[in-house]
């Protein structure tokens, strides 16, 4: 394939995203920018339309979903620090758990081979479980329709429901103001910057999960905090990060068989489900508990993706800090436990 040809289709990928996003503003849809693109691309893909991932974007797109995330972390929250221990303390089994629960389903009722059911259950971050499940000798394809099902359904759930039902508001890509490219001073476009290529470099150089998001986050949080800059990036830019996010993760079934979506989609479905009711179950004891509201410990323990989810969190007006840093945990959890489990698990049984 050739370069204008893969260009073509990276740029049909990206106005379907765009077309989706559009109409699912117009419809009133929660998180339109990132739901509308999802969905258009995922319906390309099995109409076998020529798309292909903008994948190179998402280095340049990711930093400004983690400066803008950051953008809302503030002072108070670390008073706040103490009514997250349970919620620490709770998770490691809720991940058991939700793992569980998702390898029996794919296992008994999928029929995968061991490895491909262990890692296609768990709960962790796309890219890392691919990897890990590839060197354990599973089947790659079937892990990565997998993970990018769950993601996919869980953010298609989480969103509409609580936009539609909960009645919280979604719409519109975020609940702060929209900020114009020109209200904001160079200064702060420069200290933004800096958030996100030196945040990006430090978290990729120390190893850190999701680099391209947490670092920005990070050094966005300080900055924030510290007063050196006391605003977000552009809403330009975001609903760009958020459409070149909806897009990628619409064009990951490409090349799969109507079998293999309906097959992987359907499995993802029930795990989705099981998980969504066992984050509801231990979001509503930490609420009754903690006193954290429902909603944002319910977005805590969902396990969508990590950038997708703070998203949700944003918009939903929660606090991104808390929800952000219980998935940064669930990740770097599941990806330094998964191959211990597993070579423990491969001996035992």
């Amino acid at each position: 394939m050739t370069l204008s040809n893969i260009l073509a289709r990276r740029l049909l990928a990206i106005s379907l995203g765009i077309t989706g996003g559009l109409i699912a503003f117009t419809a009133g849809l929660p998180l339109p920018w990132m739901l509308g693109p999802m969905i258009a691309n995922t319906i390309a893909a099995v109409m076998r339309a020529p798309i292909a991932g903008p994948e190179p974007l998402r280095f340049y797109m990711i930093p400004i979903i983690g400066v803008m995330l950051g953008s809302g972390v503030t002072a108070e929250i670390f008073g706040m620090l103490g009514t997250w221990a349970l919620t620490l303390a709770v998770l490691p089994v809720f991940l058991a758990c939700a793992a569980g629960i998702s390898f029996a389903v794919y296992r008994r009722i999928g029929g995968y081979d061991p490895v491909t059911a262990f890692y296609a259950a768990m709960p962790g971050g796309l890219n890392e479980m691919l990897i890990l499940g590839a060197e354990a000798g599973g089947d790659e394809r079937r892990i990565a329709l997998a993970h990018a099902a769950r993601v996919l359904i869980i953010i298609i759930f989480v969103a509409l429901f609580f936009g539609l039902f909960v009645g919280v508001s979604t719409g519109g890509g975020s609940s702060a103001p929209w900020i114009g490219l020109l209200d904001i001073t160079i200064a702060d476009y420069a200290i933004l910057a800096l958030c996100a290529v030196v945040g990006a470099f430090i978290a990729k150089r120390l190893g850190l999960p999701a680099a391209p998001v947490m670092g920005p986050m990070l050094l966005s949080g300080i900055a924030h905090v510290a007063g050196w800059v006391t605003v977000a990036p552009p809403t330009l830019f975001v609903i760009a990060a958020q459409v070149t996010i909806g897009t990628i993760i619409g064009t990951r079934f490409i090349g799969a068989t109507v079998a293999e979506i309906r097959t992987d989609i359907g499995l993802s479905a029930i795990t989705s489900a099981l998980m969504l009711i066992a984050a509801v179950g231990f979001a509503a004891a930490i609420a009754m508990i903690t006193g954290v509201p429902l909603a944002q410990a319910f977005l805590a323990f969902s396990p969508g993706g990590l950038t997708e989810m703070s998203l949700l969190t944003l918009t939903m007006g929660q606090d991104v800090a808390y929800v952000s840093v219980m998935h940064i945990i669930r990740i770097t959890a599941v990806i330094a436990v998964a191959p211990f489990v597993f070579r423990w698990a491969r001996r035992r049984f």
